[in-house]
């Protein structure tokens, strides 16, 4: 499959990029062996993939860690895209934050550097204790000034956001810099961005990649219900609020019935044409209009081959109508909200 560019910035990525969140081993995803980390980057560049995505909040560093070491002597061939804490954001910690990535992926530079949620004191709050920071968090006219600045020092090449609203969006822009991305949660059972968020970043020229391409496991087909689904992935406003326990933070009913309603519409779609119900759910994102991309975790080489096969896979207009049909129930039932964590006044993205 052809790369794609991300925004104005010349780089090109290939459409199927490698989420490295699990990379590094910690509680959210479980181990991953480092052996296994550098045979599925080495095979993504033997593949001709090359956008590998992490964070610094992504096991507590040891993400960018591991995708370091996989890429040593393989550097020059791949695009890697990092982000940095909201609560980050002030001049001083936002230089200390990349300098510290750079460091633990032993780079000198990162193709893409995003502000990881937006700059309001909601986000902020999730990833520091400082009442200072949670009260007076950093504004966009810093943090953008910032990035602009390690920009014409050579430290990153292209400056992007995740999780961005529309109205955030023209708020960055309105500071004069050039966003080149949004990284945003876009799925068959997560659809929020159609509405403003998409329309707004074809318009201005940013570049959409989608994160949780596969809903948390949802859209892999091994769950038959609700019940099934263990409470650190059922904890987003798809479920009964009670569902998630602790880790759920809205207080909403969910849509369960729809969404199971869904998926077993979409197992019935994957096996008419003879394809898996992951690989269904990635083609279906990378043939929307609008996206650039899709972030997919792959724990051994045979899921990214599997992955790879989906990126290639070519939907007719009736399938992606098919699927549009049988989803928008759950689109309808959760709203236009693209946080799926937090509702009411506490929706982090505008």
């Amino acid at each position: 499959m052809d790369k794609r560019m991300l925004g104005k910035s010349g780089i090109a990525a290939h459409p199927l990029g490698i989420g490295c969140w699990s990379y590094g081993g910690g509680s959210y995803w479980g181990e991953q062996a480092q052996a296994d980390v550098e045979n599925i980057v080495a095979a993504a560049l033997d593949r001709g993939l090359n956008f590998f995505d992490t964070a610094a909040m992504y096991n507590d560093g040891r993400s960018e860690i591991s995708l370091g070491r996989a890429l040593r002597g393989r550097r020059e061939r791949a695009v890697v895209a990092t982000k940095v804490s909201p609560a980050d954001c002030h001049r001083a910690a936002m230089i200390a934050s990349l300098d510290a990535s750079l460091s633990r992926l032993g780079m000198d530079y990162v193709d893409l550097f995003m502000i990881h949620w937006p700059l309001n004191p909601i986000s902020v709050r999730h990833f520091t204790v400082d009442p200072a920071l949670i009260a007076d968090p950093p504004t966009a006219a810093e943090a953008f000034a910032t990035l602009n600045e390690l920009k014409k020092q050579g430290k990153i090449r292209a400056i992007g956001v995740s999780n961005f609203g529309a109205k955030q969006l023209a708020e960055a822009l309105a500071t004069g810099v050039r966003l080149d991305v949004n990284e945003i949660t876009y799925n068959l059972l997560s659809r929020a961005i159609e509405r403003e968020i998409l329309p707004f970043c074809v318009q201005n020229g940013i570049s959409v990649i989608s994160s949780m391409a596969l809903q948390q496991g949802m859209l892999t087909g091994r769950f038959t219900d609700a019940a099934s689904v263990p409470p650190p992935q059922a904890h987003s406003r798809h479920f009964d609020y009670r569902r998630g326990g602790a880790e759920s933070r809205h207080t909403g009913p969910g849509a369960e019935e729809e969404m199971f309603a869904a998926i077993g519409g979409i197992k019935e779609i994957s096996a008419e044409l003879g394809v898996s119900m992951p690989q269904l759910a990635i083609a279906w994102i990378l043939a929307r209009p609008g996206l650039t991309g899709a972030l997919v975790g792959s724990r051994s080489v045979e899921e990214l081959d599997e992955n790879i096969e989906a990126a290639e896979l070519r939907l007719s207009p009736e399938a992606v109508a098919r699927l549009d049909a049988l989803t928008a129930p759950v689109l309808q039932k959760l709203g236009y909200s693209a946080d799926y964590y937090e509702d009411g006044e506490n929706n982090r993205i505008w």
